[in-house]
């Protein structure tokens, strides 16, 4: 048990043995059935085998981080002035500025933890359904080390791959499934039918010039990244492939789908060019900025 602090919180992380998951006869997964798992930023995973596939938008994810970033620095832009400067004693103002930062820290990372759990369980569900007993995931950690930009940096900072790696690993081998993990380079730039490199798509969907496939990037690696199993590949038809969408990160019930914190940051224009929307009728803060502001502090 190790006793940890969360803004003004204290909880205690308890660490126990689990038993794994027993399955009547005839249901358990194979280990010679094999998926194959592209990790990335606009989908944290997209599963390909089973003669099925699975994408699990990112899209909470995302909108989480950057409307805490917006939030985090019209935060700071209204308190710099009033700031005490090195080596002064804050005002209790200024103590309570810090305690509330401290708890909107907290709640930003508990939402995100909570989204990559219910995206790893779903992959685990899915993989389970299909009775698929190895997962073979590719490792993109190499492209941590890059300089690809300020806005890229950020974006791969935000995407805590590592937290993904870890949180499906957890639950595949409580669910008795094998997690191997293999290098992704290139494999979202190689067709699995003809194997000859093509330019790197920018987009979601991959053209083949060489054999003429037509599928998406995503389901392309993950199958590459099958193939790249030491029990061998997956015989995936990729042009006509159904896939399955889930999204990970869920709304509270009972309130818009929109966040409280993008509506009032949009009133005050903080949000001007990241999201073309204005708050619609009946959104919470519609009449008062100052309203709104308020309600977003109670909210949270």
């Amino acid at each position: 048990m190790t006793l940890l602090a969360d803004g003004p919180r204290l909880y205690v992380d308890v660490t126990a043995e689990i038993e794994v998951e027993r399955y009547a006869p005839g249901e358990a997964p194979d280990p010679n059935r094999i998926a194959g798992v592209d990790l990335g930023i606009i989908h944290p995973f997209a599963v390909a085998g089973g003669n099925g596939a699975l994408l699990v938008s990112g899209r909470a994810l995302r909108a989480e981080s950057r409307l805490h970033l917006a939030e985090t620095k019209a935060r700071r832009r209204a308190t710099y002035r009033r700031a005490p400067t090195k080596g002064q004693r804050g005002s209790r103002r200024w103590a309570q500025y810090r305690a509330r930062t401290r708890v909107l820290e907290g709640r930003h990372r508990r939402r995100l933890a909570q989204a990559r759990h219910e995206g790893a369980k779903t992959v685990v569900d899915f993989a389970r359904q299909k009775r698929i007993g190895t997962l073979v995931v590719g490792d993109p950690r190499g492209v941590l080390d890059q300089d690809s930009g300020a806005r890229q940096n950020l974006a791969t900072r935000n995407w805590r791959v590592g937290q993904l790696i870890e949180v499906l690993v957890d639950k595949a081998e409580a669910a008795g499934i094998d997690v191997q993990l293999v290098d992704e380079r290139g494999t979202s730039s190689t067709c699995p039918c003809c194997t000859k490199r093509v330019p790197k798509p920018k987009g979601r969907n991959f053209s083949c010039p060489h054999c003429g496939l037509l599928a998406h990037r995503d389901m392309v690696g993950a199958t590459n990244i099958a193939s790249r199993s030491p029990r061998g590949g997956i015989n995936v038809n990729l042009s006509g492939l159904a896939i399955t969408h889930r999204r990970a990160g869920r709304h509270l019930p009972g309130r818009t789908r929109r966040d409280p914190r993008r509506v009032a940051l949009e009133k005050r224009g903080q949000l001007k060019g990241l999201w073309p929307a204005v708050g619609r009728p009946g959104d919470v803060g519609d009449d008062d900025p100052a309203e709104s502001l308020a309600q977003v502090a109670s909210a949270a």
